[in-house]
């Protein structure tokens, strides 16, 4: 036994040591922690800060090349005060990702911090053209939400937009070109966090201390369309094929047949999707980065002590897997007051020779 829990000592400082040196900070934030990451095939970089406490800052920026973060697309859009218009501005955003269509989509959750409604008009997707860094659409929310929905991230397939609602627990399916949409899968298990999240070895309590519950967040959708991959943070996570996801012929029941356990992962900060259908998930409690195959056998490709809450992943067109490693769990509202985070925070990219597949 002692033999045994020597080489896997060994096995892991190894690993640790191997990974440190294929992590390459690029970016760095010294007063917000961001949740997201994204960069377009000219190589501009875009970035999330959710504002989970409600603190000032801007939601969306831009790192540019001295390494300085400006607000995107403009300062406007980011100087959202309370009392103020909530349609044409960033009220509280929680994703971003470089589309199929090359610009740039935001998904605003409309709530000024964390626990509280949305306010009217607020939770919005913003599409942004990165070529003339315009606004060039939003699309309103409201009729697809709940009272305590929190619009949580989105992807593009096709001629749907497909959203995960953490907290009233559903997906949400939109008709791109209307905008109108349905809910479905609503308070299934497959959307519904019912296991306590863990960062760090820790239970993630609210100041509270009750624990921390975040319904359905990361979604995928296979390069050939067949199938939709979505969980909760806690996982597990489930399958469905797009035909039956997208046949509103189907009771909620008879699509529920359709779903399926597909992998039994853990406290996910988030996900990325290449071109082969192999997922990348990031595992903040045991600070690594697992990589699923399409037949559904994993194995973990990295792990590092300064992937602290690894949220949503991207990768880039020269075969990069970024990072954002946002410090989530240490904020102020999960550490009974007082934050933790130990700034900067930083987003990481490591070379995975992986194909991008953009949705």
């Amino acid at each position: 036994m002692r033999v045994l829990i020597f080489i896997t000592v060994l096995f892991s400082s190894a690993v640790m040591a191997q990974t440190k040196s294929q992590l390459i900070p690029v970016a760095s934030s010294s007063k917000q922690v961001w949740n997201g990451v994204t960069t377009t095939s000219d190589g501009r970089i875009f970035v999330c800060f959710p504002r989970l406490e409600g603190e000032k800052g801007m939601s969306i920026g831009e790192v540019i090349k001295n390494g300085s973060i400006i607000p995107y697309p403009s300062k406007n859009w980011n100087s959202w005060v309370k009392g103020e218009v909530t349609t044409h501005k960033f009220i509280r955003t929680n994703s971003l990702r470089i589309g199929p269509d090359g610009d740039l989509w935001v998904m605003d959750t409309g709530a000024p911090k964390l626990g509280e409604q949305a306010l009217p008009g607020g939770a919005k997707i913003v599409v942004i053209s990165v070529k003339n860094n315009q606004v060039i659409r939003t699309i309103p929310l409201d009729g697809v939400m709940k009272p305590n929905s929190f619009m949580d991230d989105l992807r593009v397939y096709g001629s749907h937009i497909y959203i995960t609602d953490a907290g009233e627990p559903g997906l949400v399916i939109l008709d791109k070109q209307t905008g109108k949409g349905r809910r479905v899968m609503e308070n299934h298990w497959s959307t519904t966090d019912s296991k306590a999240l863990l960062a760090e070895g820790k239970v993630i309590r609210l100041k509270n201390g009750r624990e921390l519950r975040v319904n359905a967040d990361q979604l995928e959708i296979s390069p050939d369309g067949k199938y939709f991959y979505f969980q909760p943070v806690s996982g597990p996570l489930a399958r469905v094929e797009m035909a039956y996801l997208n046949d509103t012929k189907l009771s909620e029941a008879q699509l529920a047949s359709h779903v399926t356990k597909y992998y039994n992962s853990p406290t996910t900060g988030g996900t990325a999707m290449d071109t082969d259908g192999n997922i990348y998930l990031s595992d903040v409690d045991h600070l690594r980065i697992i990589k699923i195959k399409p037949n559904g056998t994993s194995e973990a490709i990295m792990q590092d002590k300064r992937l602290l809450w690894a949220d949503a992943l991207w990768i880039d067109d020269k075969g990069f897997l970024w990072i954002p490693a946002g410090q989530i769990n240490r904020l102020a509202a999960f550490q009974n007051g007082k934050s933790q985070v130990k700034f900067p925070v930083c987003i990481y990219k490591v070379q995975i020779h992986a194909r991008a597949f953009k949705s």
